[in-house]
Formats: C-alpha cells, structure tokens, sequence
C-alpha cells in the first residue's frame, strides 16, 4: 500500500521524535536529550481515524550554521517535505517564539505544503492555551497546543491533518518486501541504499557512527516494492557508549527481525572480521533470509584468482551462512547493485516458500536408503516416520522419529543436506525440528484422524 507522507520539522530538541512516537504509537525513533540525535529522515507508519500515513521524522533545522553535518541534515528535511502532502511543523510552548522558528516559518510558507502548527511541551492544558497563542505571530495559522510525552491535544492535532490525506481505500496496493541493510561502521551501507535510490537518502560520511536510527526507504521495480532499511553500524558491545548509538545498535537489531530479507554488508578491504561473523550468527538465529554483499570490491587489487580466495574465506569464517548468495559489489561505481535485488527476489521467494508433505517424505524416503540413521551400541537404531513442513519465514520441517536422541549432529547436518540438494531453498536458513513420537502413537492418531472422518461423513 503506497501511503501518503507528513514530514515532521523544526528546530531541534522540540520534541520531534517524541511526536513521531506518540503518532506511531511506540518508541520507533530514537529520544535523547542532545542535539543531533536525529539526522537523517526516518518513516513510521501511523494511522488515526480511517487514514494511514507514514510519518517522517527530520533532523533539527538551523539555516544559518554550517558545522558537522547541519548542511546534510538540512537537505534531508528539505527531500522529506517534497514527498510529503502535509507537514506538521514543531515548536517548543515553553521555550516561546524564536528567530530560528520565524525562519523555518517563512520557508515553509514558500513550499506549497499545507503546514500545521504543533507547540509541543504544553504539559499544562491552562498554560498551554497562553503558551500556543503566542506562535500565532509566525503566520502558520492556528496553534495547536499539544504535549508529546502525555499525548494531550495529539488528537486535535490529527483530527485538522486528515483532511489533507486521501482515504485509506483509495491507495493502491503493492506486495512489499522488507530488506535491513546491516554491517559494522564505514562498510558502505549508507552510500548502497543512496545508489538504490538514486539521490542522497541517507548521510554518508567517513565519520564513524553518521547514521543513527533505522532508516526506512522505499524502491519500486516492476510490480514489486522494496523498503530499504538502513542501519546504523553495529561496533563491538564493549565500545558502545549509553546514549544515542546504543539506541541506534538496538534499531539495527529489530531491523533484522521485522526484515525478509537482510544484506550482510563485508568491506573488502578489511575481509570477514570477527564482528561480520557475530552479525552473521545473529541473522541465523533470526531465521531471516540474507544475501552476503562484499563492497568495495572496485578497491581490491585482483587476478583470477582473487574472488575465489575471497569465496573460501567467506566459507570458512560464515560456515553457517552457506546458504546465501554473495555478491561483490561498488557502491561508488554501481557495479553489480542491480543484481542485489535480483537476489532479494530469490530469497525471499525462497524464504516463503512451501512444500507437500508427500514431497518431503519422497526427500525422507531417498535420504535413509542411501545412508540409514545410526545404531546405538544396544542396539537401538533411529527411525524416521515421516515429515511435514510446519511453517514458512524460515522453512521449517517437523520430523517424527522413534528417539529424537538417536540422531547425532553429523546425521542431522546430513539430513538437512539432503532437503537442501533436493529442495533447494538457496538463500534461507531452513528449520528441522526433531519430535519424539512412538509407531503406536502413530498409528492411534491416524485411526482417531479416520475415525473423525467417518463420523463427519455419517
């Protein structure tokens, strides 16, 4: 579903983020009494009444500074309000009017976008009323008193924006596959999604920890949209400080889990390090699909031989990611980026994908007469029943077996072998889960399963 946009502006520290929480209805975008926190923009969906939206958080405008990344911050609230139908531009009820909101205002009135006035901090509903009227100087028309922390007056506020959404049965509706961008600082993540979008989305900089918060970006192709989900680099837990980074790290990590598909991000210059191998064990055991993306590659010196030592590395070090396709690409050049969603499609047909239970007992069937489960020195010797897929997102297969303790690890790795040459499922983590049932349970649930039936059919 394609939603309309309302990009949140103003100064900074006026609550920005604490209104996108509150419209969100969740702790989505990062909160931290320090200015800066936000800087690039960041999308939550919302909705309010019979309208969806999505809202975008900005970084704090300041026109006439530019130090840091002020300039960057500036162009990205700029982008964020020529996609928006509407603004809702934020001012602080207990800091009073300023120069800094005069001049937003008088931007905003040469923009074409309609613009609601939000004086935020109106904690007190009596104060509030004096505090808002004094912003009825800067021209936006009425004032809405609102308190982002306690929620008062959101609803007013929301009630004037609808009117300038379209209705939520009027937007069209797209399949959208959900795609985190993960990887430790400076990889490149930043400048990939840039070359996605084909304009400057999110800030890159060689300054390590630039991107903050999880930012989502929306690509179309074809019939298919994709949400590009930037994240901030993930360093070790040791040299992570409390505050704004250490929320950035926690958004990177539920990026993974709302994500289909994640790009594990290497830089060819450094190789796989031992934090690649971390993030790579996280995606795992996330059970999300994932596409290896070494860049840089347009840096490395090579001979014919080069990509294939690379490939070994990347086997050795992520053994437990040898399911994903990997891809050696230049952010800088926009060498092979095209072939990234190729592999996103892959993935995440894969990823959904479903089989019959009498497929997979073929699979079973094939596997144990070309190498049968093993024997215990008493005896006692594993048998498979049979197999049923359980779920998809990741792939998972219940196997009812006699003994789940009779199958070591080596069996159960050849097993999973097996689906995997028979299958397929390239690009995903599939799921065996080993369940303990008797013949004669068996047997007793499938003549109570006939016994159901008969019954129905009298």
């Amino acid at each position: 579903m394609v939603l309309p946009i309302v990009a949140i502006i103003g100064r900074p520290n006026v609550g920005k983020s604490a209104l996108v929480n509150r419209f969100a209805g969740g702790r989505q975008s990062i909160v931290f009494d320090q200015p800066g926190v936000t800087r690039d923009r960041t999308y939550q969906p919302a909705f309010w009444k019979d309208r969806d939206f999505l809202v975008v958080d900005t970084g704090g405008l300041v026109f006439d500074d530019d130090t840091e990344f002020l300039p960057f911050i500036r162009e990205q609230a700029m982008a964020a309000l020529v996609e928006s139908s509407a603004a809702i531009f934020v001012v602080d009820g207990q800091f009073g009017p300023t120069e800094g909101d005069q001049e937003i205002a008088t931007w905003l009135r040469t923009q074409g976008v309609p613009v609601l006035l939000a004086v935020n901090k109106c904690e007190s509903p009596e104060e509030g009323v004096v505090q808002a009227a004094q912003f009825w100087e800067l021209g936006l028309g009425e004032p809405y008193a609102v308190s982002a922390i306690h929620g008062s007056g959101s609803g007013e506020l929301l009630d004037a924006l609808v009117g300038h959404l379209p209705e939520t049965d009027e937007l069209e509706e797209i399949e959208e596959y959900r795609v985190a961008i993960i990887g430790r600082p400076n990889v490149g993540k930043s400048s990939m999604l840039n070359a996605f979008v084909g304009q400057a989305r999110s800030i890159v900089s060689p300054i390590s920890g630039t991107t903050r918060d999880a930012i989502d970006m929306v690509v179309t192709r074809d019939d298919k949209r994709y949400r590009l989900i930037d994240t901030a680099g993930i360093r070790r837990k040791k040299n992570v400080d409390f505050g704004p980074e250490f929320f950035g790290i926690n958004r990177a990590f539920k990026a993974i889990k709302r994500s289909d598909v994640v790009l594990l991000v290497i830089d060819a210059l450094d190789g796989v390090t031992e934090q690649d191998q971390k993030l790579a064990g996280l995606i795992e055991q996330e059970g999300r699909a994932c596409v290896i993306v070494v860049n840089k590659w347009d840096a490395i010196d090579k001979d014919s031989h080069t990509i294939y030592e690379f490939d070994k590395t990347i086997e050795s070090k992520l053994h437990f990611l040898g399911w994903a396709q990997r891809l050696y690409v230049s952010a800088l050049t926009g060498q092979r980026l095209p072939k990234i969603l190729d592999a996103v499609d892959a993935s995440v047909e894969q990823h959904r994908r479903r089989v019959t239970t009498s497929v997979v007992n073929e699979v079973l069937e094939d596997s144990v007469s070309w190498h049968t489960p093993p024997t215990t020195r008493q005896g006692r010797q594993g048998r498979i029943y049979y197999g049923t897929q359980v779920r998809s997102q990741p792939p998972s297969f219940a196997l009812f077996v006699n003994d789940p303790k009779l199958f070591g690890e080596s069996y159960r790795r050849y097993i999973e072998q097996q689906f995997r040459k028979n299958l397929g499922y390239d690009g995903t983590p599939i799921r065996l889960l080993w369940r303990g049932k008797s013949m004669r349970d068996l047997e007793r649930a499938a003549g109570a399963n006939r016994a159901t039936k008969v019954s129905r059919a009298n």
